[in-house]
């Protein structure tokens, strides 16, 4: 009988290494080599055959495909950040912290599926059957008919699936608690991820059923092992918060039914998550416009408009290396408007302390929030409140000039709904955006450098030095 032959697979990069090591190749990380099975080795009660291959049929771009059917939750935000609903025969992946709400949010949304007459069906690796009743019970959804299930061993999960006839919709909670008895590996190895991921996934588009699978993070927030599971999937989904604050942010990073980094808003409280239709008004609720150091940013989240505010402090340092922390946003993005006000501008921070935070507890990538940063910056360090009921967004390049950015009609008709009355912004010279702006009753004042921005000599005042 020949020996299967075996490999070490590093479990945080995927990396193949065909003896063990300390250290990862790859990707430098120490211990994180398993013994798993070669890839190549054909699963035990199986022999490896040839085949000559079939010819599969071709079709033209120009073919007439309706769209695929949707399923919506009921639940509006979530529907918002799948693209419009639950596509039939798609996989999505969610993840987020322990203890975020991923399991509250699936049960929910499953338990309104199943109320508006889908056949839906939830499976824990992790939970008994009592402990989801419970849940369920303190949701108010324990007269869901949602068919709810206990096991790990994919075979038996989606031999169960199956007899049930055509079902709308499978939650697995969680993929890194699931196993393959076709492999020799332990729950959570990246060839048990890959196998059973694989299994779940040809289930789901062959039955036209929409599978959800629920990923572990890591301490960095990203999804646990190699990132093979988030290219097999459709749709992948973070679940953020703080743990301590009751909001929690729902963020598409991948959606091939929809918009990708679109966001959904919920709440979290004693009867479950509840949806919030209007994020701006929360990110301002506690927004103090006297107080230096705080700008308002109009921002793009998908295809949604949020302002939120914008906090920087600049306190003085008596370390040699003054502190530079962020919270929301890139640290090395402050660090290059940080160079820009000191080469371009003569606004010096050295021998300050730097911080800086996105309140809401909302995390920005967009490059057009370096506007409100510079201005909530320069606010802190003159001592001068920004201009009251007004707004910011506009990217800062490296000559200190200030580019404009998309979009600027949708900011600024969240603005005005919100009440602001002002708007700094770099405005594009064509005239399609042009026109867009001009129904809008806010007034814009045009900055084309942070020169323009400091000089407007109502903005701030002061020694920067």
């Amino acid at each position: 009988m020949a020996r299967q032959a075996k490999n070490y697979i590093c479990q945080s990069c995927g990396f193949v290494a065909s003896k063990w090591s300390g250290q990862c190749e790859g990707c430098g990380a120490w211990n994180t080599f398993s013994e798993e099975l070669s890839s190549a080795t054909p699963p035990r009660g199986t022999q490896a055959r040839s085949t000559k291959g079939q010819k599969i049929p071709l079709s033209h771009l120009s073919a007439n495909d309706q769209d695929p059917p949707r399923h919506p939750t009921g639940m509006a935000e979530l529907d918002r950040v799948l693209g419009g609903g639950l596509v039939a025969g798609s996989a999505i992946l969610i993840g987020g912290d322990p203890g975020i709400g991923k399991s509250t949010l699936l049960l929910q949304a499953a338990a309104k599926l199943a109320q508006s007459g889908k056949s839906v069906i939830y499976i824990s690796g992790e939970e008994a059957l009592a402990q989801l009743r419970l849940r369920a019970a303190r949701l108010g959804l324990s007269d869901a008919p949602v068919l709810l299930g206990s096991e790990t061993n994919t075979a038996d999960i989606l031999k169960t699936a199956e007899a049930e006839g055509h079902v709308d919709l499978v939650v697995i909670d969680s993929i890194q608690t699931m196993w393959s008895p076709a492999l020799d590996a332990a729950p959570g190895t990246v060839s048990q991820i890959r196998i059973t991921g694989q299994d779940l996934i040809h289930f789901a588009k062959k039955s036209n059923t929409a599978l959800i699978l629920v990923g572990h993070v890591t301490k960095e927030g990203q999804i646990a092992g190699p990132r093979v599971l988030e290219h097999m999937v459709d749709t992948v989904i973070y679940f953020e918060g703080d743990l301590g604050d009751q909001f929690r942010l729902l963020r598409s990073v991948k959606n091939r039914f929809g918009p990708a980094h679109e966001i959904g808003v919920f709440e979290m409280r004693g009867s479950g998550l509840e949806e919030v239709t209007n994020p701006s008004a929360l990110f301002l609720e506690a927004h103090d416009e006297g107080v230096a150091g705080t700008a308002v940013f109009a921002g793009i989240e998908g295809t949604r408009p949020v302002l939120v505010e914008v906090q920087a402090l600049a306190a003085p340092s008596s370390l040699a290396t003054p502190r530079r922390a962020v919270v929301g946003w890139d640290q090395n993005r402050l660090s290059m408007i940080l160079a820009v006000l000191e080469a371009r501008c003569g606004v010096s921070f050295s021998g300050r302390d730097v911080f800086l935070n996105i309140a809401g507890g909302l995390k920005i990538s967009e490059p057009a929030a370096d506007l409100a940063v510079a201005a909530a910056l320069l606010s802190s360090l003159s001592g001068k409140p920004t201009p009251k009921a007004s707004v910011f967004f506009g990217e800062i390049s490296l000559s200190a000039s200030v580019r404009p950015v998309t979009r600027t009609d949708i900011r600024l008709r969240e603005a005005e709904k919100l009440g602001f009355q002002h708007a700094y912004a770099a405005i594009s010279s064509k005239k399609s955006e042009a026109d867009k702006i001009t129904s809008s009753s806010i007034q814009i004042s045009a900055i084309d450098s942070l020169d323009s921005l400091i000089r407007l000599g109502h903005f701030f005042e002061g020694d920067y030095e």
